[in-house]
């Protein structure tokens, strides 16, 4: 997800900006830019790569108002034209934006059939329609007819070199926030943009506009009709802030997964075609019995990195459940290496079987949120999860983390045989497009969620993600959930199948497809009340989720999405402490 900054007042807008996109560096980019005003006039910088570039060439020392942006790319490729902020060609108009707007190509053939465009970005079709627009209309309602054709979604800041003082926002489906304080106002894609600034601050609704000015903040509809400013305290908690415009840590954290993938593979890839994985590293796993050791969360994601590394790097592969592996360890293959994958990087139990396999002189990889943890001090080599704080107790966007960096470690370690890169973006964006429906999920729990348990079904990458699924569930909801490998029903489950018992069934896997399906008439038949995630291309009629396509080793970083927001309405139903569920802890310290 990109980043939004703009400031308006007596402070410096520069420093405000600069500060404000640098916090919002965890998100993921490809490129950033600002536009400045200085005496009357606005000047635009954009650069590729960090932040700290685009600094050393803004030469500007103040400005009174400006607009800064992150980019991860999109619609067109890793470039400064590509990179925001879009000036329109008049030069009036100034636009940054968050988001995809989905008839981008039709508002061009409509609008533009002759007109050459600078970039290759959906938004700079938004400037220029702004333009167009203006030409014979009021400022506001230009914006507010070219709000009106888009159909996407969109967070926005318009700057327009005819009214200086004046800075244009608006939002749909993508966040966006106002604060506002003693010498000016700020408006940001996320809270941490705010701090420092602001003493109140305001999260916009969908489909509003917003006139921001130095001392004053005036809301609309799209229709133009005036709406009321619902301003709240800015509490200067660190934590609170990080929260930003979410109710809980663990909302915030599901949204913030496609910039977790992305983030990973600015980490990883960089500019560079092929993961940079230390060559030593893959070198000591070639050839060897690999072993994850895991638990919880992370034991479900190594079942799924198991599947990649045995299709992608054709290398056997067992998975074992840390505690057990600590006391009961199974009998080891002399040619063997270890992977340990850990979200906090000291999980006790962890670490009671790395000194067991230290003991035995074989060599450790641990996958961690957090380098400089326990386990990845102590094993021989450690890769970054780089998903970032998460605060939630239920993992989310750490599990997400580790299925992206497995799936970059075992297309490194058996060559490169796919492009991991475009996998991972293309998932990315199918991400996106589920958390844009994910409202539509709040409905499903007090629908479905009517019994004491329920159950996840699936086959194949779809069994492993409904153990996460199941989990997650359980977790935060406490209604009693297990996942099945769905030809195991007749096997036995299917004695705890009565009226109205809720069964969840994933199906991302097209040769097995028709088997899970007619698991789901089975219990259909028994009076179960049922409820299908899918994608596109395995759809049928009567299916209540389903997801873009994607690699089919990939679909678990989608499919996984709609289950972990059933979860949090499930708990928010039920009235539950969502990030901090009874008798649980973020970090399991002691065995």
């Amino acid at each position: 997800m990109c980043g939004i900054v703009g400031y308006i007042g007596n402070n410096n807008a520069k420093t405000i900006v600069l500060n404000g996109l640098k916090r919002l560096e965890y998100r993921g980019y490809d490129s950033a830019g600002m536009s400045l005003l200085e005496k009357g006039t606005y000047q635009t910088f954009k650069e590729k790569g960090r932040i700290t570039n685009l600094e050393r060439a803004i030469s500007i020392d103040h400005a009174s108002l400006a607009i800064g942006h992150t980019r991860w790319a999109t619609h067109g490729k890793v470039s400064v034209a590509n990179a925001h902020p879009h000036t329109s060609s008049s030069g009036r108009f100034i636009v940054v934006h968050n988001g995809v707007i989905d008839n981008h190509q039709s508002l061009k053939e409509r609008y533009f059939k002759t007109h050459t465009f600078k970039s290759e970005t959906d938004t700079e079709v938004l400037a220029e329609l702004i333009d167009v627009f203006a030409e014979n209309k009021d400022v506001d309602d230009a914006i507010r007819d070219v709000l009106s054709l888009i159909d996407g979604s969109y967070a926005l800041l318009i700057a327009d070199q005819e009214n200086p003082g004046t800075l244009y926002a608006a939002k749909y489906k993508s966040p966006l926030l106002i604060g506002h304080g003693a010498n000016g106002s700020v408006v940001g894609s996320d809270m941490v943009a705010l701090i420092g600034e602001s003493n109140t601050y305001m999260s916009l609704d969908d489909q509003t506009f917003v006139r921001v000015g130095n001392h004053e903040i005036q809301t609309f509809d799209l229709g133009g009709n005036p709406l009321k400013n619902h301003f709240i305290p800015f509490e200067l908690d660190y934590e609170d802030a990080q929260k930003g415009a979410y109710p809980h840590y663990m909302l915030k954290e599901i949204h913030e997964q496609p910039a977790v993938i992305r983030r990973i593979l600015q980490e990883y890839y960089g500019t560079a075609p092929s993961a940079s994985i230390d060559p030593e590293l893959l070198n000591h796993m070639r050839h060897k019995r690999l072993y994850i050791v895991a638990a919880g969360t992370s034991m479900h994601a190594g079942l799924i990195g198991k599947v990649l590394i045995e299709t992608l790097a054709k290398q056997p592969c067992e998975v074992h459940i840390a505690s057990e592996f600590a006391h009961n360890p199974p009998f080891l293959d002399d040619n063997a290496f270890f992977i340990m994958i850990s979200q906090s990087g000291e999980t006790a139990d962890l670490r009671a079987a790395l000194l067991n396999i230290k003991q035995e002189n074989q060599a450790v990889l641990t996958l961690s949120n957090v380098p400089t943890s326990t386990l990845a001090r102590e094993s021989d080599f450690s890769l970054s999860l780089h998903a970032g704080p998460e605060i939630a107790v239920a993992s989310t966007k750490a599990y997400v983390a580790q299925l992206g960096v497995l799936a970059i470690l075992a297309n490194a370690l058996g060559g490169e045989p796919l492009d991991m890169h475009t996998m991972l973006s293309d998932a990315a964006v199918s991400m996106e497009g589920m958390l844009e429906k994910a409202d539509s999920l709040e409905a499903m729990p007090p629908r479905i969620l009517t019994k004491r348990n329920a159950f996840y079904i699936g086959r194949g990458l779809d069994y492993g993600v409904a153990l996460e699924a199941a989990l997650k569930l359980k977790e935060i909801s406490y209604i009693q959930t297990e996942g099945f490998a769905a030809g195991e029903l007749k096997h036995g489950t299917l004695a705890l199948i009565e009226d109205d018992t809720p069964v969840i069934a994933i199906i991302t896997d097209k040769n097995v497809a028709a088997n899970t399906r007619s698991n789901l008439s089975e219990v259909e038949a028994r009076g179960a009340k049922t409820f299908t995630i899918t994608t596109e291309s395995l759809a049928s009629d009567g299916d209540d989720v389903i997801l873009r396509d994607v690699h089919p080793l990939l679909t678990p970083l989608i499919s996984i999405i709609p289950t972990q927001l059933i979860s949090y309405y499930a708990a928010k139903m039920l009235g539950n402490d969502i990030d901090k569920p009874r008798n649980l802890a973020k970090s399991v310290t002691v065995e």
